[in-house]
Parts: structure tokens; C-alpha cells; sequence
């Protein structure tokens, strides 16, 4: 009967309900509204689906997580591992040349203008730069943070290693991809506050075709010039071009094919789940975090209404011939802010099509936030 007793009191201890704190709690919860938001609304459910389970799975078990030093056999947890990946830049730069390989770059290059929009929703990145420095954080951990304005993931996590600021980098990562995958939230409102109806139904003239030898050229030419001038941004700058140019060249099909999916996908699932796992309570519910968020969602809404305020001028400049809307589009996050213009133009008007449009300063903005990213290293002086 002893042995019964100890055997059951042995396995209800090793249950997870006895361990769980009401941080636990919390983030579950927190983790089930991410689920719900993705699998029930299509909130980007290819981000928010695995930092979501990550999130959900670190708060029940938290050695999944667990640091190799810390480990009784020497063997860490499985997202651990995962995780270094991260720190050691490996999947946002993997990522970056998936995203190339995947992004047409023919409505920037019908359309160079759109570096201007591009740039222009950068302009969150050096408001939170700003903001983190008056709230206390060191010259470093505001950079890496600032990056967030951009509301690219892939960029935030990168910088953040590279400034080896890992203490910061699971809610810096966070931040980013949640505000990549809530854009069709907190995109509408600012764009309608800032925009007249007349304003967001001018309809915009076809791009231009593109030709192939331009579509060649355009990822080379890139990254002579960027990375001559910035060598720091030729991880991302570098593998954004290269898959590209793998898509543009039509003479790797089977690179292209990979590099857009299953390496792509492969890559999300490991960036993603692992991303999420750095939310244990311990870790995520401090203030610390809290002023993390709120600089990225300032930074988020600067960018946005950075980009629509340069759209509204320019339709000014044009006469009418650009719409405002297209701004928003400047952050990093394709093609999803992309789609919002597309869906906010269309909401005025079922007939007006956005979208290739919008492409280009979403284009723009990937590459501005690398650009960012490696300004912020040369200053620091961060190879």
C-alpha cells in the first residue's frame, strides 16, 4: 500500500498543475486568445500558429527551454536548441532568402518611388530608438528594440543577437511578430484617421510591365550597392537578393521551389515555436517587457502613419495620382500590410485594386529595415 501511495504521490508531483504559477496562467491564456486568433479569425496563422503552441508549451513545461549548463545529463531542452538558432542569426537570415524567393520585386522596380513610402514608415524605428533611451534602456537595447517599428521579425531577432542583448531578445521577438500578424488590427485605424474617403478611393494607374533583364539586374544591383555601402546588412540584404534571384533568373526552378517552401516553412515552424518558447512567465511578465511592447506598438503606429502622411503629400505632388493608403505598406511586413491597403481601398470601393501597388513600399520597407539594422550595427561598431 506504501509503495502504491508513494508511486501516485510521485506522479501527481511530476503533473504540471502542482508547478504552475498564476504567470503560467496567464500566458496560456494569452497563448489560447493567439490560437484563436489565427485558427478563427486567419490572423496570420503561419506566424501566430507556432509562437502561440511555443508560448503555450514553455508555461506548462518549462524545461523545453532548458539551457544546456543548466541541464543534470548535459542535454538541453528541445526548443533550446532551436532557440540558439536564432541567437546565432541562422533562421532570420534563412528566412530573409525565402521571403525573396517568394516576393515579387516588379512593383518597385515599375514604381521607385516607392523607396521614398518605404523609407518614410522607417520613421517609427528612430522614435522608439528615442523613446527606449528616455525610459532607461542602455544605447544597445534600444536599438535592437527599435527595430520592432519596423514590425519585421526576422530583422528584430538578428540585430538583437548581433548587439548581444539575448536577455531582451525572446520579448523583442515577440513584440515583432505579434504586431506582424495583428497589421490587419492596428493598421485601419490609423490609416482611416489620417485619410479622407476621397483620399483612400483615388485609384491608381497600372504599373508599368517589367522586363526580365531589369528583374535580373535589380537583386544584384542592390546588393553591390547596399552592402558596399553597408557591409553589415549582407546576411539579410544578401539573402533576400539571392532568393530573388533565384525566382527572377528562371534557371534554378528547384532552388527557388525550395527556398519559398519547404525550407521556408521549415524555417517558420523552428523561428516561430521557438520565438513564442521565450514567453515564460518568469521571463515575459515584468516591466521590463511591458515597456518593450508598448515602444514597439508606438514605434508600429509612428511607422504606419509616417508612411501614409509621405502618401498623403505625394498625392498632393501628383495631383490626385497616388493613394495615400499605399503608405501604410511601408513597414516590413509582407505581403501583409501590403493586403491591408488593398482591403482598406477596396472597402471604399470594391473596384479599386491596390495591392501591386502597395507591394512596392512593402518591398521597400524589408529592405529599409536591413538597411536600419545595419546602420545601427556600424554605430556600434558590430560586424
Amino acid at each position: 500500500m506504501d509503495y502504491i501511495l508513494t508511486t501516485m504521490g510521485n506522479l501527481l508531483r511530476q503533473t504540471a498543475f502542482l508547478n504552475l504559477t498564476i504567470g503560467n496562467i496567464v500566458m496560456i491564456l494569452v497563448a489560447c486568445f493567439f490560437l484563436y486568433l489565427s485558427i478563427r479569425h486567419g490572423f496570420e496563422p503561419l506566424l501566430l500558429v507556432p509562437i502561440a503552441f511555443g508560448m503555450l508549451l514553455v508555461n506548462i513545461f518549462p524545461d523545453i527551454m532548458l539551457h544546456i549548463d543548466k541541464a543534470a545529463n548535459g542535454v538541453g531542452g528541445l526548443l533550446y536548441y532551436f532557440y540558439k538558432l536564432d541567437e546565432w542569426a541562422i533562421l532570420p537570415c534563412l528566412i530573409f532568402m525565402g521571403v525573396g524567393a517568394m516576393t515579387d520585386f516588379g512593383p518597385l522596380i515599375a514604381n521607385p518611388k516607392s523607396f521614398l513610402l518605404g523609407a518614410a514608415a522607417q520613421f517609427g524605428i528612430f522614435i522608439a530608438y528615442l523613446g527606449a533611451m528616455a525610459w532607461g534602456f542602455s544605447d544597445k537595447a534600444a536599438a535592437a528594440i527599435s527595430i520592432i517599428g519596423g514590425a519585421d521579425g526576422p530583422t528584430s531577432i538578428f540585430l538583437a543577437g548581433k548587439l548581444q542583448q539575448t536577455a531582451i531578445m525572446g520579448p523583442i521577438a515577440v513584440a515583432a511578430y505579434s504586431y506582424m500578424s495583428l497589421v490587419p488590427i492596428i493598421q485601419p485605424p490609423v490609416m482611416r484617421l489620417l485619410t479622407t474617403k476621397k483620399e483612400r478611393m483615388i485609384k491608381m494607374e497600372q504599373l508599368r510591365p517589367v522586363s526580365k533583364l531589369e528583374r535580373i539586374l535589380f537583386p544584384i544591383i542592390v546588393t553591390i550597392v547596399v552592402c558596399m555601402i553597408l557591409p553589415t546588412t549582407a546576411p539579410l540584404v544578401g539573402m533576400l537578393m539571392l532568393g530573388n534571384l533565384f525566382r527572377e533568373s528562371g534557371v534554378v526552378r528547384q532552388l527557388q521551389e525550395t527556398a519559398s517552401n519547404a525550407l521556408m516553412y521549415t524555417v517558420v515552424i523552428l523561428l516561430g515555436t521557438s520565438v513564442g518558447a521565450t514567453t515564460s512567465a518568469e521571463a515575459f511578465l515584468n516591466v521590463q517587457t511591458i515597456k518593450i511592447v508598448v515602444l514597439g506598438l508606438v514605434a508600429f503606429i509612428c511607422g504606419t502613419a509616417a508612411g501614409v502622411l509621405l502618401g498623403k503629400l505625394m498625392c498632393v505632388i501628383t495631383h490626385g495620382k497616388v493613394n495615400p493608403l499605399i503608405g501604410s505598406a511601408g513597414v516590413s511586413a509582407v505581403p501583409m500590410a501590403a493586403r491591408v491597403s488593398q482591403k482598406e481601398g477596396a472597402r471604399e470601393d470594391p473596384t479599386n485594386f491596390l495591392l501591386m501597388h502597395a507591394m512596392g513600399p512593402n518591398v521597400a520597407g524589408v529592405i529599409g529595415t536591413a538597411v536600419a539594422a545595419g546602420t545601427f550595427m556600424a554605430i556600434f561598431g558590430v560586424m
